[in-house]
């Protein structure tokens, strides 16, 4: 440990392993810096325990205290980032000072309103409510692409009629159906509503509002409706994103670092098992290995019964990993990725599909930092090869006459 860091442990040593935001400040007390965390402690002991560039290097012998707010995920870590550092405008977060590069989030203003992302040189001045700026894109986006799966809005101009052609996104989930009219527009404004009162950090209002909701419908005999707002409260207070943000949960050699990689056998849909196995430190865990007999979809629908496997596996209290590989190549890791979304989990997702000519090996999906492709292989060749093994076990047994 070197000097600057015993002498400045106590700064962070106190600080909880939970999503949130820290705010450093200097001697005279102003506020210099802003950052977000999905691990509090972690993330601010990396500014004092590993080497960084010259302009870190100032900002760590200028911080003199560091105030932390908690959060309950890391989305609304990165939400109450952004609105601090336009409230403080700290002088080591120079990026947002010129912010024509960065994202904001744009409710327009229309009688269906689209939830857009757009660029500070792209704004106009009517563009609706605003929020941001944001510095981090990646996990802007990767935000609303859960909050979407609890809120669904549209990002399309076009209103379709009843009866026409959905867009790809409603048939995905995430369009609500503005496109063929599938949606009234009080329902379509509650879900505005409640996104942009989850953007002004105010989720437990959302909460309130879910539970009345659920309530009124109830007493209606609404009961779709009342489930539809059962759903939303659960993802809404069941968020898993603590990947979303600032550290990446897989750099750096972590010996626990737990992929989970999954295969479907079967031939022509017949006799399908899906199997789930996993590594743990680069490693096979065979204790943790899982097998499912596929049981809702009927014929070769390989996509299908990855979505079933996958749904049927975030149904179960298990561990969960730190990253997914499935043996398959987009239409397979969509799925997985739905899925998890559909749950709130902001678990990364690697496909490995066979190349040109079915040789070699094509990833679909960003592999993240730390990951061997080796290790990838390796799990994607013992799920398949424990899928295989239950497979043939399990066609053999169809043969077997029955007594």
């Amino acid at each position: 440990m070197g000097r600057m860091d015993r002498g400045k442990k106590s700064l962070y040593e106190g600080l909880p392993e939970t999503p949130g935001v820290y705010i450093m400040k200097s001697r005279a007390g102003g506020i210099i810096y802003v950052g977000k965390a999905s691990n509090l402690r972690r993330r601010v002991s990396s500014y004092f325990t590993r080497p960084h560039d010259s302009r870190i290097e100032s900002l760590v012998r200028e911080v003199a205290r560091i105030d932390h707010r908690d959060t309950d995920t890391a989305i609304e870590a990165l939400i109450l980032e952004s609105a601090l550092i336009k409230r403080y405008m700290p002088p080591y977060n120079i990026r947002e000072k010129d912010d024509k590069s960065f994202l904001y989030v744009v409710f327009t203003k229309e009688a269906f309103p689209r939830v857009l992302l757009v660029r500070g040189k792209d704004r106009a001045s009517d563009d609706g409510e605003v929020y941001g700026p944001f510095v981090a894109a990646s996990a802007l986006r990767a935000a609303l692409r859960i909050l979407r799966r609890i809120f669904p809005f549209s990002d399309h101009i076009k209103e379709g009629m009843k009866g026409g052609k959905p867009c790809f996104n409603h048939q995905i989930g995430l369009c609500p159906g503005t496109c063929v009219k599938a949606i009234a527009r009080v329902d379509y404004a509650k879900n505005i509503k409640n996104l942009k009162l989850f953007f002004r950090g105010e989720k437990k209002r959302i909460i309130r509002s879910l539970e009345a909701d659920m309530a009124q419908y109830g007493k209606a005999l609404q009961f779709e409706k009342a489930e539809a707002a059962k759903r939303k409260l659960f993802a809404l207070r069941h968020i898993q994103d603590t990947a979303l943000i600032g550290e990446n949960i897989v750099e750096g050699g972590n010996e626990d670092m737990r992929i989970e990689g999954y295969d479907v056998s079967n031939i022509s849909g017949t006799n399908p098992v899906g199997a789930m196995v996993v590594f743990a430190g680069g490693k096979p865990d065979k204790k943790e290995y899982r097998l499912f007999n596929i049981r809702g979809i009927m014929g070769p629908d390989d996509t299908g019964m990855m979505r079933e496997m996958i749904e049927r596996r975030l149904d179960n209290a298990w561990p969960l990993p730190q990253l997914i590989l499935v043996d398959g190549g987009q239409g397979q890791a969509n799925v997985a990725e739905a899925a998890l979304m559909a749950r709130g989990f902001a678990i990364p997702v690697v496909g490995i599909a066979k190349g040109a000519d079915r040789k070699g090996n094509r990833f679909v999906g960003k592999i993240p930092k730390g990951v061997a492709e080796k290790t990838l292989i390796a799990v994607r060749d013992e799920a398949h090869r424990f899928s295989r093994a239950a497979h043939i076990r399990r066609r053999g047994n169809a043969f077997i006459p029955r007594s």
